[in-house]
């Protein structure tokens, strides 16, 4: 399972790397060195890293939580091994949840997503239906007003 993991990390990698045409490392040197350079590029890899960190810990959890089970009397789950358990599933979450970001930043068709640059096509120079400036009334001539204003 954590090969399949990996592989999951690499095609965000790749992803990565073909946005922003530039080896996933050189990007990051990229982005450190002038942060605000680029604030999508700044942004991705931010979460990319943080993407990293979780599955870091994810891994070095399930270590724990298989040591525990092998260690644990058959049938029984005493509550440490319960605990760790639980943190294997919270940071299941916590991964999946940063996964998601980083899919959703390398997604042109996404909410927000939607600014040009060479990978998203041409922008926009115009409103993307036609329309027809709405007629003005013609010019009526001021009345007088009798009377003043009270």
């Amino acid at each position: 399972m954590p090969e399949e993991l990996d592989d999951v990390l690499g095609v965000f990698a790749q992803q990565i790397e073909s946005r922003f045409q530039m080896p996933l490392q050189q990007l990051r040197h990229a982005v450190t060195a002038a942060s605000q350079a680029s604030p999508e590029a700044t942004t991705t890899i931010r979460w990319y890293g943080l993407l990293e960190e979780a599955q870091g810990a994810l891994s070095a959890a399930e270590d724990h939580l298989l040591a525990a089970l092998d260690r644990a009397p058959a049938g029984e789950l005493e509550d440490p091994v319960m605990a760790l358990a639980d943190r294997v599933n919270t940071l299941v979450a916590v991964r999946d949840g940063r996964a998601m970001v980083v899919r959703h930043l390398l997604d042109d068709n996404a909410p927000g997503n939607r600014t040009p640059g060479p990978w998203r096509g041409a922008a926009r120079t115009g409103p993307a239906i036609a329309t027809t400036p709405v007629p003005r009334p013609a010019v009526v001539p001021a009345v007088p007003v009798r009377g003043g204003v009270r």
